[in-house]
């Protein structure tokens, strides 16, 4: 593929991303999960709103009145549209997520055996994967992710709710 026929594909990915309610993290570890899930978003990712051109996006991820909201903007940080997501449906994977970072936090800082540390990841890496299909699922035909943008973002949701 030339470079021009490059430049001609829509940018449909997020350059910045804001959590303008997050709580405070309740720990290192916690904000180190987050940080981790900005950088890697940002390293790679693909958002494509539907109807809203080739971007790229910006977007502010906040929870208001038991609702995730999605608030995508232009590159300049205009506003183009909010999405409003019940979080109903999340709910038991936020709480279980939320459970198995602190059991793995526990577990790294007590300097536990390597199997359990391990088993607390794969299921850590089992919720992600139940919470990106949820999140794609829910964000069919407004958003168009990829299942790691899926992934990164539920991190970033769970951490919107850390005493849940």
């Amino acid at each position: 593929m030339t470079s021009r026929a490059a430049e001609a594909l829509p940018d449909h990915r997020l350059i910045r991303i804001e959590l303008p309610d997050a709580p405070p993290p309740p720990s290192a570890y916690a904000e180190a999960d987050r940080r981790q899930a900005i950088d890697d978003l940002l390293g790679g990712n693909s958002f494509g709103p539907q109807g809203m051109g080739e971007g790229p996006f910006v977007l502010h991820l906040m929870v208001r009145e038991g609702r995730l909201i999605l608030d995508i903007r232009d590159a300049a940080d205009a506003p183009l549209r909010a999405i409003v997501l019940v979080l109903g449906p999340f709910r038991r994977l936020i709480k279980d997520y939320l459970m198995l970072v602190a059991n793995h936090e526990e577990a790294v800082t007590s300097g536990a055996m390597d199997a359990r540390v391990q088993a607390i990841d794969m299921g850590r890496r089992g919720l992600h994967n139940e919470a990106a299909e949820l999140l794609t699922m829910r964000l069919d035909g407004r958003v168009a992710v990829d299942f790691e943008t899926a992934r990164r973002l539920f991190t970033l949701i769970a951490a919107l709710h850390q005493r849940m």
